[in-house]
């Protein structure tokens, strides 16, 4: 049967557990990958472009999206050379597509890319996966981090909550840091409290619309470009979908998206739909969002979610949770069949099986995990497809 749907697999480069030959041979035709080698806001040059490119192609599969091309804090912020850093940005965005790569996710996430307080939380066949409690959020925050003015982002009962958690806890503290600190996924560093105190007092005057009006100037530089060049660009969902450290979110809500989009006119400058990043919004639709914005879906994370009224989430199996998978699916094939789209896709994140246990993966990156959620999402294509 016929798929519009490009089967990808995310590869860390060299320092990945995972060859290109155990991809290749597991079926993955595309890669999704980085130079995780490169600094964040240096030139991607054609030279280490065509490296990682042709590492891909002699292992038999493609270089089909750009995960990520991070935008530098300057950026952010709009501080320091950020100027020279959005000129860096249309720079290797040319040399990509220059090289025949043409999809590229970005976030614009300040500072954490992702936040779990959990990364091998076992779910109920033992499994370890990746949960967010909002409940030790808050106890690392308060007492572990002690961000200065993060009392006031919570109520009097989450904070006496929090500390009485704090203080009958047995949980190694050390772990729960780590988990929170994690850097940049790709990254063989990680974040010290100190390095996110002083990030974060350098985000203390920028607030939601702030953020907002400094990615769409960052959007209207570069947005030309690459409508030229015919880069599309897929911005990532905020994860968690709300604000974490007192940062501000401005990718977590439908209304989010709309009032991005509606202040770039290109459908060059689109979306990287995860059901996982959004769908732990409780106020999010996610049929209505693909509905609204499918012309500018360019690349498709899924996996699913299971929430709970206390605000905290875990990521269950693709197919089962709160994320209505089996619709979204359904509006993706029915899209791409009237369109003639093809999108590529990844299945997001994956349990860690105990085969597995003491391997050195990145936070929900497993293989026999993902390898599983990749195999259900076919089945799934397939079954709804119409003869």
């Amino acid at each position: 049967m016929k798929t519009s749907i490009i089967k990808t697999m995310r590869w860390y480069g060299d320092r990945d557990l995972l060859s290109l030959d155990d991809l290749f041979q597991a079926g993955i035709t595309g890669i999704v990958t980085a130079l995780h080698h490169i600094p964040v806001g240096a030139v991607w040059t054609p030279q280490e472009i065509q490296k990682t490119k042709a590492k891909i192609e002699a292992a038999g599969m493609s270089w089909e999206v750009v995960e990520s091309l991070p935008v530098h804090e300057h950026i952010k912020k709009r501080t320091g050379n950020y100027a020279e850093l959005i000129e860096n940005y249309k720079t290797s965005l040319q040399n990509l597509a220059d090289q025949g790569i043409f999809t590229i996710t970005y976030n614009f996430m300040p500072i954490l890319d992702w936040v779990r307080t959990d990364h091998r939380f076992k779910n109920a066949r033992g499994a370890e996966i990746l949960k967010y409690d909002p409940v030790k959020f808050r106890m690392f925050d308060l007492f572990i981090l002690k961000r200065p003015g993060a009392s006031g982002d919570y109520t009097a009962s989450q904070i006496k909550e929090a500390q009485v958690q704090f203080e009958r806890t047995t949980e190694d503290l050390l772990t729960l840091k780590k988990s929170i600190l994690l850097g940049l996924p790709g990254s063989t560093e990680d974040f010290t409290e100190q390095d996110l105190l002083k990030q974060l007092a350098e985000y203390d005057k920028i607030d939601d619309s702030k953020l907002r009006e400094h990615l769409v100037l960052f959007l209207k530089e570069i947005a030309p470009v690459a409508e030229e060049i015919g880069i599309l660009l897929a911005i990532h969902p905020d994860d968690p979908p709300f604000s974490v450290l007192g940062l501000p979110r401005i990718v977590s809500t439908a209304a989010d998206l709309n009032a991005i989009f509606s202040a770039i006119e290109t459908t060059s400058c689109g979306l990287c739909y995860c059901t996982g990043s959004l769908g732990a919004n409780p106020e999010n639709d996610l049929i209505a969002i693909f509905e609204k914005h499918k012309d500018r879906i360019h690349f498709l994370h899924l996996r699913n979610v299971q929430k709970f009224e206390d605000g905290s989430f875990f990521e269950s199996d693709h197919l089962e949770g709160d994320v209505p998978m089996k619709r979204v699916m359904q509006h993706i094939l029915e899209y791409t069949a009237a369109s003639g789209k093809k999108i590529p896709m990844r299945p997001d994140h994956g349990y860690l099986h105990a085969l597995e246990r003491d391997k050195a993966y990145y936070a929900g990156y497993s293989f026999i995990g993902r390898l599983k959620g990749l195999a259900e999402l076919t089945g799934l294509e397939l079954g709804l497809q119409k003869p």
